[in-house]
């Protein structure tokens, strides 16, 4: 595997952010070697879905989604772990503590009790103790029957003050990923270590202590979806409708997050949301759900990577798409010819920005140069990104990053994730673009499915006999991206209203350079177009790709940041 030379591990900025409509179809199929988060078009693949499901009233005795209440489950007749730590006595927030009422069947009857151990950890430094709980919280319909049994896991700083003490609740993307990602990738007080002289080699990373835990600065607690992770619908034929869309789905993480604050008297600590990914739209979503159906109002969302709007990373139909993926092209090329230097980067980031929404964009949007104009734009794409002549003559200049002769140079297939990573290319002759594997999302990253049913088993002493759904692939196809009537949801301008209604709302950004899933360029465009809140919306850049934290020195940089964010 080939990595990038050195960088300089991080560049913030403070800039602004606006929205865009462009007409787009209401479901989508997406390609698997662009799934987990943002999912990108193909149209290879595209085919409109429609989903007929019921919406959720905020009515009747228990308001559906928006008004559930919590019971907890029913313990499923396990062997238990020997915690690492010894476990603490059931306290009054503790699912085992409450009502046996609920019973469940299938998967839902494998859960196990909430389990609660007693932790100390070395963070930022300081040494702090710190109780982990992991469990369910219990979703209901609006009859009170429950409709799903969501896996959570809290760390929370012992002899703190609960109504100053921040908590960040953490959430991936997908749709269809599960939150080990960030979990044992960034924020918890584990981490899974790949081989420093081999990241591609999964099989060998090891979890280990993690100094740069956000646990530093703020309680922590990370969410799985419903249908991924261990959180189960107890229904699974009507999960679809239940729960896959992304309003239905912002109102089951609102909900769930009220549950956890109101069981553990958190409800007057200052709260932000962390998303990946397709976890940037959830948290504009569920900030949203969380203020109209919980009455409940954020201080703070912190996304890495993120999807603010899917058309914007729609490069097989959108013009400013494939405008945003240059820079990221651009600073991989770079890297990897071992031009950047931590005196460099940030112009050269600067100036691929400017090329890209500049004199790239403008000739997009263009007629199609022809003659000798053509060849010396297809020339100037050549150098910015470092690709063949012929294949940027091939793409006629709009360049497709999942396209197998794009990612694929010499022998080595690149990475849409960290366009600087590459393993030997299996198939050298070509093949299907969908049936082109991704080094970061086919392989390494799966590890931290199966860490995480290590790490729960052994320290958390949270034990079950179901698989841990790291990348749920059915809940991806089933996905409904409309909002009501309107054929797509757009999530600017809910941010544009957020950041409007609550003045003191502020966003984190984070990206890595070598992105081509969800580029910098993306991120930067939106903030610089929003005409309300902008200097309460920071930029931060950091060597790496999608899953920036992977990289030692990028998370560090990135905690270091985050820390100050999140304790202002």
């Amino acid at each position: 595997m080939t990595h990038s030379a050195p960088t300089p591990a991080h560049t913030s900025r403070h800039t602004p952010a606006h929205d865009r409509a462009t007409p787009q179809a209401a479901r989508r199929t997406w390609s698997r070697a662009a799934l987990m988060y943002p999912l990108r078009a193909r149209p290879l693949v595209a085919a409109a879905l429609l989903l007929c499901g019921t919406t959720l009233q905020a009515s009747g005795p228990w308001g559906g989604l928006a008004q559930q209440a919590w019971a907890g489950p029913s313990p499923a007749s396990l062997p238990a772990a020997t915690p690492t730590t010894p476990p603490a006595s059931p306290s009054p927030h503790d699912s085992a503590a409450k009502s046996d009422t609920d019973s469940f069947a299938n998967a839902a009857a494998l859960l196990p009790a909430d389990a609660t151990t007693r932790h100390t950890g070395q963070f930022d430094g300081h040494k702090i103790a710190y109780t982990a709980r992991a469990g369910t919280l219990t979703l209901r319909d609006e009859s009170g029957k429950p409709t799903a049994r969501v896996f959570y896991t809290a760390y929370t700083q012992d002899d703190a003050a609960p109504d100053r003490r921040p908590v960040a609740y953490f959430f991936n993307g997908g749709p269809g990923a599960a939150t080990a990602y960030l979990h044992l990738g960034a924020a918890g007080p584990e981490i899974l270590a790949f081989p420093a002289g081999n990241p591609a080699d999964g099989a060998s990373a090891k979890l280990q202590a993690n100094p740069d835990s956000w646990l530093a600065a703020a309680d922590l607690v990370f969410i799985d979806a419903p249908g991924t992770g261990w959180s189960t619908p107890t229904d699974p034929a009507h999960a679809a409708e239940t729960f896959y869309s992304v309003k239905k789905d912002a109102s089951a993480f609102a909900k769930a997050i009220q549950l956890w604050a109101s069981a553990n008297g958190r409800l007057e600590a200052p709260r932000y949301l962390v998303g990946e990914s397709y976890g940037g739209l959830r948290a504009i979503e569920v900030a949203d759900a969380l203020a109209q159906e919980q009455n409940f109002l954020v201080n703070g969302i912190v996304m890495i990577s993120p999807a603010l709007d899917m058309t914007l990373l729609d490069t097989a139909n959108d013009t400013l798409a494939q405008a945003f993926v240059l820079p990221s092209l651009e600073m991989s090329n770079l890297s990897l010819q071992h031009k950047l230097t931590p005196e460099n980067t940030a112009s050269h980031l600067e100036n691929a920005y400017a090329y890209a929404l500049g004199p790239y964009a403008s000739t997009l949007i263009a007629a199609p140069p022809e003659g000798e104009a053509r060849s010396d734009f297809y020339d100037s794409v050549a150098a910015h990104t470092g690709l063949p002549h012929d294949v940027v003559e091939r793409e006629r200049g709009r360049i497709q990053p999942e396209a197998h002769d794009v990612r694929s140079r010499g022998g080595r297939l690149y990475s849409l994730y960290d366009a600087t990573l590459s393993i030997a290319d299996p198939f050298p002759e070509g093949v299907d673009n969908g049936a082109s594997p991704d080094p970061a999302l086919d392989g390494f990253t799966r590890a931290y499915g199966s860490a995480m049913q290590h790490y729960a088993a052994t320290t958390l002493n949270f034990r079950t006999p179901l698989s841990y759904d790291l990348l749920n692939l059915k809940v991806n196809a089933a996905w409904d991206y409309r909002d009501g009537q309107e054929p797509l949801v757009r999530p600017i301008p809910t941010l544009r209203r957020l950041l409007a209604l609550n003045p003191t709302l502020r966003v984190f950004i984070a990206n890595g350079y070598y992105d081509l899933v969800c580029p910098y360029a993306s991120s930067r465009w939106v903030a610089e177009q929003m005409p309300v809140g902008r200097n309460r919306i920071g930029l931060h850049v950091y060597t790496g790709g999608h899953m920036l934290y992977t990289r030692a020195d990028s998370r560090t940089a990135l905690a270091r940041d985050v820390r100050a964010f999140l304790t202002p």
